[in-house]
């Protein structure tokens, strides 16, 4: 069997993935049989280099990815598991990640997941115990044999290391500054906590798929992008247009013409055939290591893209990249314009750059709210470790923490100062620092600590109304010049131990993720 791993480390060589979407219902059953018969003939194609299989895509409940990858392994074809964080805990996730192990499923694809849209007697309770970068890191200390085998003894060795080949997914097709840049702050550290390679969300828009390419590079992100291809029908394109999948976007344009070609008499086959072929060369242009074709379309069909990619000139992408300019209304971009249309140049725009002059930063701070600015006076001054404030603070806990009553009285000063403001959750273990001073727990319907899903829709979170707390944290780091840092620090993994207990004192006593300095698995953060 040829595995993904090694196709990937071979420069010369441009993979071909295609994703499998799960359904509802056993595989013998309707609906299951087509599934498995696709499965089938695309593992028949010997330019598919591995078939990625969803695990509950869209927040919907369906069959075990392994169910349908186990032929497939059988027959010596490489496949991705999709790991989402949404519907298991720590501990699930991990027992999943040995099972995969143990059973030659080597290559997994971590997300946070969609949130639950339906389940059994109604809408199903997510779990999101931690994110689709905690669980990275939980895959690289497993890989590295870092995690312990009885942490209940004095005397534990090492457990034996696992081979997994973690991959992850980023979303740049976003319209706000304050939405993309983060998804590019997110995307270096999943990186750094072992994503060997990177697909990215659907999209449409060449330039974006272009500028992708440049970050990676200016910013030594070394690892194998793959560019997402998905082959549009007139009724998809219609419900992206909706905002129905979270993170996806086809705008007004792009719909008004799938929809007149949906009226023609192959339905617009031909038509969208074509424009995923063309996405193909133009992610072959620019740099992309790869595709990762997706879409309610037959194997046949996927094997036409491949056929009229192929026939293209090396030069043709340059032309379709001119073509291929489906943005949202004022899309940030990071970089200027390239020199042809719908390509990047390596030259940071100047918009953004001048949006970080000190003349600007001084008036975003002037728009912030004052509890913000506040917050951040308090920390520097009594929760910031050798201050002065720190260690009154530490002797006040000690002294608390001698009597029930005063250790009560605390904790409940405490949610007094921060429930009403912050909308505290009495998590133990705060992540405000974290967030630019917003809860993830109350504010994050995924409680994300490491960054932003690629969900939000032109800045709003994809449950409810509510602005996304990582675009709004964005915008109150930006102010003080401290955006790039956001997410440099170690991975932010909450104790569940500490819940209900104070917060504050967990800090002074160094009981929290803050005072963590390594990994969870014990690898230095340097």
């Amino acid at each position: 069997m040829t595995r993904l791993r090694d196709v990937l480390a071979d420069s010369s060589r441009f993979a071909t993935l295609a994703e499998i979407v799960a359904t509802r219902g056993r595989q013998v059953d309707g609906p299951g049989q087509k599934v498995a018969a696709l499965t089938e003939e695309l593992a028949d194609d010997p330019r598919f280099d591995a078939l990625s299989i969803t695990d509950n895509a869209g927040g919907n409940a369906t069959i075990g990815p392994e169910s349908i990858g186990a032929p497939l392994l059988a027959r010596g074809q490489d496949v991705i598991i999709h790991q989402a964080c949404k519907d298991w805990n720590r501990n699930g996730l991990q027992s999943r990640m040995w099972q995969l192990a143990d059973t030659g499923f080597d290559n997994v694809l971590a997300l946070s997941g969609d949130y639950p849209v339906t389940g059994y007697a109604g809408q199903a309770q997510p779990v999101f115990d931690i994110d689709s970068v905690a669980l990275l890191q939980m895959i690289d200390d497993m890989n590295a044999g870092r995690l312990k085998e009885n942490i209940h003894r004095k005397k534990s060795g090492p457990l034996p290391d696992t081979d997994l080949f973690a991959g992850a997914v980023v979303n740049n097709y976003k319209r706000h500054e304050n939405e993309v840049m983060p998804q590019y702050f997110k995307l270096a550290k999943k990186i750094r906590c072992g994503a060997r390679f990177i697909i990215n969300q659907i999209g449409f828009d060449a330039r974006k798929m272009d500028e992708l390419i440049h970050y990676s590079v200016a910013h030594q992100l070394d690892v194998p992008f793959i560019a997402n291809v998905f082959v549009l029908t007139a009724p998809t394109a219609r419900f992206f247009n909706g905002g129905n999948i979270p993170g996806v976007y086809v705008n007004d344009e792009l719909n008004e013409l799938a929809q007149q070609h949906g009226k023609d008499a192959d339905k617009g086959k031909a038509f969208f055939l074509e424009l995923a072929a063309k996405q193909c060369a133009i992610a072959r242009g620019v740099g992309f290591r790869g595709v990762y074709l997706g879409g309610h379309v037959s194997a046949a069909d996927f094997g036409r893209v491949l056929d009229i990619a192929a026939s293209y000139g090396e030069s043709a992408w340059r032309a379709f990249a001119a073509e291929l300019q489906y943005a949202h209304p004022s899309e940030f971009y990071y970089f200027e314009p390239g020199d042809s249309p719908g390509t990047s140049s390596d030259e940071v725009s100047d918009s953004y750059r001048a949006s970080k002059t000190k003349r600007a930063l001084r008036r975003s701070r002037r728009r912030l709210v004052r509890n913000y600015r506040f917050s951040r006076w308090t920390h520097e001054v009594v929760f910031t470790p050798e201050t002065l404030g720190f260690r009154i603070g530490r002797a006040l806990v000690k002294r608390a923490e001698r009597s029930p009553r005063r250790k009560r009285r605390f904790h409940r000063i405490e949610q007094l100062a921060k429930v009403p403001v912050f909308e505290c959750r009495d998590c133990g273990d705060c992540s405000l620092p974290d967030v630019a001073y917003l809860c993830p727990e109350s504010q994050c319907a995924k409680n994300q600590r490491n960054g932003p899903c690629g969900g939000t829709r032109q800045g709003t979170c994809e449950v409810g109304e509510k602005s996304c707390i990582w675009a709004r944290a964005y915008d109150r780091l930006k102010a003080y010049g401290e955006e790039e840092q956001m997410l440099e620090g170690p991975v932010v993994i909450k104790d569940g131990a500490l819940q209900g207990t104070s917060a504050w004192t967990n800090t002074f006593l160094e009981r929290d993720h803050h005072a963590r300095t390594t990994s969870p698995g014990g690898k230095s953060d340097e």
